[in-house]
């Protein structure tokens, strides 16, 4: 071996002992530094565990008949986050403008307008028990279709009829 190629070697492993004992002397100084912080985050790590089991636990259970399934039972989950529910209109006007509108104002699937006598003449011609029966129930005729009680299943019997009066009084 060579002079210069001996003190390359001691220069270069120098330099590696150098570079070794300033990692060693970071890395106790960041074990000092961050020893009082260290302290505080060691319990939290239990509670790390449960927000990951939280977050990759099933959607749902299976209540399995013939065995004890009282903890499947639904619970609310905060009751002062709960959203009433939608008021029942006042009348058959308001049952109009509130349901009814949505197709029967500008014609949506095959729905007559209201106020349009040549659109309301053959259906008015098949009687109100028909019309009555056709909003309550639903129809699907040539024209379009009539979901059952303008899709508001939540619609009284009575407040549907006084909504078929309020447009027949349009025409």
């Amino acid at each position: 071996m060579s002079k210069q190629d001996e003190q390359f070697f001691n220069v270069f492993s120098l330099v590696i002992g150098v570079l070794v004992a300033i990692t060693i002397g970071l890395f106790v100084l960041a074990r000092i530094v961050g020893f009082d912080l260290q302290g505080q985050y060691a319990g939290k790590e239990g509670l790390a565990g449960q927000e990951v089991a939280a977050r990759i636990a099933p959607l749902g259970q299976v209540a399995v008949a013939g065995q004890d399934n009282t903890a499947l039972a639904i619970q609310p989950d905060d009751p002062s986050q709960t959203v009433a529910a939608v008021a029942l209109p006042a009348d058959g006007a308001a049952t109009y403008v509130a349901v009814c509108s949505a197709c029967h104002a500008a014609g949506i699937a095959g729905a007559p307008k209201a106020g349009d006598h040549a659109a309301w003449a053959p259906r008015v011609a098949q009687g109100k028990a028909t019309l009555y029966q056709h909003a309550l129930a639903g129809y699907k005729g040539q024209a379009g279709y009539m979901p059952a009680r303008g899709g508001r299943a939540d619609l009284t019997d009575a407040l549907v009829q006084q909504a078929v009066d309020h447009m027949l009084s349009l025409l």
